[in-house]
């Protein structure tokens, strides 16, 4: 049997069980908590154990395994994850390696590589492969997957680097591969476009953000090609309702496309993007926005239109172990 690997170790790919394919833990810009968040908003030792909490919750629920796509530029710090990590026994926690970026490279790469003033082999994919086989940071945790981004602004030079920076490595490493698209703007296609010619296996993508679509035509089109769509953000109804969330997924299972898709959140325990509002603000401008909401609300209204059991297993077991097979 495969096993992932997971903050406390490997895992039996048959013992992920219920599985919420796109949450985060933390995040968090370092600099922005140390220079701005100590004195007011962040609080290392209460953050931990919050994040404890709200996991212990979701657990109860019966999930089993959260993927945290988590990396540099969400500020990925897997020794505060793997803290919590051991508070939470019963859950399996699944980080990544990549760079979230919507345009440029980060600058500690736009000298190095192919061509450039370090005339090297690309260092990301020297990176994100070491994250993959020897650890992160020393911890000896092993990424499972890959995480990148393309955003509204689509290939520009910077995001087209780490796309391909990470398909190679997930050609060196077997890893798969999450990407963050902007389903308005069909950058969903661009990816599938770009991972099919590097030669990734398109069983191996999710397109992360899907379900912000309601286009069935363009949902079936990316699924028909063997990808994963991604219906990761429910609860965030100022991209899409949940009520259209809910309606796109009846249509697809009806449709045939259960083995074509995965659910979540595309929550956290922490994100300073709010600050201090985090606590406060966001419950009551997005109240559904929690790692409770797909087992509280989502999967009662699945089922009350139609959607089996089996389905249901499709999308939260099956296919999470599938690509992660």
């Amino acid at each position: 049997m495969p096993v992932v690997n997971t903050v406390r170790g490997p895992v039996d790919v048959a013992d992920l069980g219920q599985t919420l394919m796109h949450e985060h833990v933390f995040v968090i810009s370092p600099e922005h908590v140390d220079n701005y968040g100590r004195d007011a908003w962040w609080d290392e030792e209460y953050r931990v154990a919050d994040a404890v909490a709200k996991l212990k919750a979701v657990a109860a629920k019966g999930v089993r395994t959260i993927v945290d796509p988590t990396v540099w530029g969400l500020g990925r710090y897997i020794p505060r994850v793997r803290r919590v990590a051991d508070q939470v026994p019963e859950l399996n926690i699944v980080v990544a390696s990549g760079i979230y970026s919507f345009d440029e490279i980060p600058h500690q790469y736009e000298y190095r590589g192919p061509g450039l003033m370090m005339d090297v082999p690309e260092p990301m994919v020297e990176d994100f492969s070491r994250d993959i086989v020897e650890g992160i940071a020393g911890t000896g945790v092993r990424a499972a997957f890959l995480k990148c981004v393309i955003e509204r602004k689509g290939l520009t030079p910077g995001v087209e680097r780490i796309c391909r920076a990470v398909a190679q490595t997930h050609l060196r490493t077997g890893v798969p591969i999450t990407v963050h698209t902007n389903p308005s703007t069909g950058s969903g296609l661009l990816a599938l476009e770009l991972f099919l010619k590097e030669g990734v296996d398109p069983a191996k993508i999710v397109l992360g953000h899907s379900g912000d679509s309601n286009d069935l035509d363009h949902l079936m089109r990316l699924a028909d090609t063997g990808a994963t769509l991604g219906m990761d953000r429910f609860g965030l109804d100022a991209y899409n309702s949940t009520a259209s969330r809910v309606a796109t997924v009846v249509a697809l299972c009806e449709r045939g496309y259960a083995d074509r898709m995965v659910l979540s959140h595309d929550s956290a325990c922490f994100m300073d993007y709010f600050g201090a509002a985090w606590d406060d603000g966001i419950p009551l401008a997005a109240p559904n926005w929690h790692f409770g909401h797909i087992h509280d609300d989502v999967l009662p209204a699945l089922r009350e239109a139609g959607v089996g059991d089996t389905q249901v297993d499709q999308m939260l077991i099956d296919n999470p172990r599938r690509y992660f097979s």
